[in-house]
C-alpha cells in the first residue's frame, strides 16, 4: 500500500495477532487525505471485515509531528466541476461510514495534530485516545468549505449542539485537555505512553467475548438513529443472540473457575 501500513499485532495479554493496526503513511505531505488514500482504506475496511482474526482496529500514525491535517488541498484546488467535488465528498462520506460500521470496534491513536479530515476520521471510530501535545480541530470554515465527510453530523452527537457550532463555525483548534474535557476523545496520556495505552485498551477488547462485542457495538450505534423501544428490541435480539454462542457459556464456566475466558467467537 502506498499511503497506509497496516499489520495484525499481539498484545501484553496474547501473543495471537488480533489487534489491526492501521497506520497513516504520507508524512510527506502531513497524512493529507487524497482520494488514493481513501480507496486503501475503503479496501483495506473490506480486508478486516473478511478476516475473522480481527478483534480490534486501531488507525493511528507514526511520529510526533502529525495525525493528520485534513484533505490534500493540491488535489482539492485541481477540481473543476460540481459533480467531481460531489463525488470526492460522497467518497469520503462513505469509506468514514464503512469505518463507523466495521463490525469490530475502532480506536483512534492521535498521536499530533488531527484536523479537518483527519478529525473526521477519528469521529468514526468508537475511542479516541490522544497524546498530551495534540490538537484538534474543524478548520474548514477558515477555508471557505465547511466538515462534510461526516463531521458536520457526528460532533452534535459526541459533543451536543453547543460543542460542535463552537468547533465547527470557529475553526479553531483545541488542546488535548480541552478535547477530553468535552468528551472529543476518551483519554489523554503523555505521548510516550500512548502507544501502550491503545495497546492495553486494544487488549482489553480483543480479550472479551468477540460476538458479544460486536452486537454491544452495533446496539449502541442504532442508538443514535431509532427509539428506545426500537433499541429495547434490539438488545433484546441481541441477548439471544448471545445465548446462542459457545462463548457464554465459556464465560459463565471461566467465572466459577475464577479465570479469564477462553472466547472463540462461536
Amino acid at each position: 500500500m502506498e499511503y497506509l501500513k497496516y499489520e495484525k499485532e499481539g498484545s501484553f495479554f496474547s501473543e495471537e495477532k488480533n489487534i489491526g493496526v492501521i497506520k497513516l503513511n504520507k508524512p510527506e505531505s502531513l497524512n493529507s487525505l487524497s482520494a488514493g488514500l481513501l480507496e486503501e482504506l475503503d479496501r483495506l475496511l473490506d480486508e478486516i471485515e473478511a478476516d475473522p482474526e480481527v478483534r480490534v482496529v486501531v488507525i493511528t500514525a507514526e511520529g510526533q509531528k502529525i495525525f493528520s491535517a485534513g484533505a490534500d488541498l493540491k488535489v482539492a484546488s485541481k477540481i473543476e466541476t460540481e459533480q467531481e467535488v460531489r463525488t470526492l465528498i460522497e467518497k469520503g462520506q462513505a469509506v468514514y461510514r464503512k469505518l463507523e460500521n466495521l463490525s469490530c470496534p475502532t480506536i483512534c491513536g492521535i498521536n499530533a495534530l488531527c484536523l479537518g479530515g483527519g478529525l473526521e476520521m477519528a469521529l468514526a471510530c468508537d475511542i479516541r485516545i490522544a497524546a498530551e501535545e495534540a490538537k484538534l480541530g474543524s478548520p474548514e470554515v477558515s477555508i471557505g468549505l465547511i466538515p462534510a465527510w461526516g463531521g458536520s453530523q457526528r460532533l452534535p452527537r459526541i459533543l451536543g449542539r453547543g460543542r460542535a457550532m463552537e468547533l465547527a463555525l470557529t475553526g479553531g483548534m483545541v488542546s488535548a485537555k480541552e478535547a477530553l474535557d468535552m468528551g472529543l476523545v476518551n483519554k489523554v496520556v503523555p505521548f510516550d505512553e500512548l502507544e501502550s495505552t491503545i495497546n492495553f485498551t486494544a487488549a482489553k477488547i480483543a480479550g472479551n467475548a468477540p460476538i458479544a462485542v460486536k452486537l454491544a457495538k452495533k446496539c449502541v450505534n442504532a442508538s443514535f438513529t431509532i427509539s428506545i423501544e426500537e433499541g429495547n428490541k434490539k438488545e433484546a435480539d441481541a441477548g439471544v443472540a448471545c445465548f446462542k454462542t459457545q462463548d457464554i457459556r465459556e464465560g459463565i464456566q471461566a467465572v466459577f473457575e475464577k479465570r479469564k475466558g477462553d472466547f472463540k467467537g462461536k
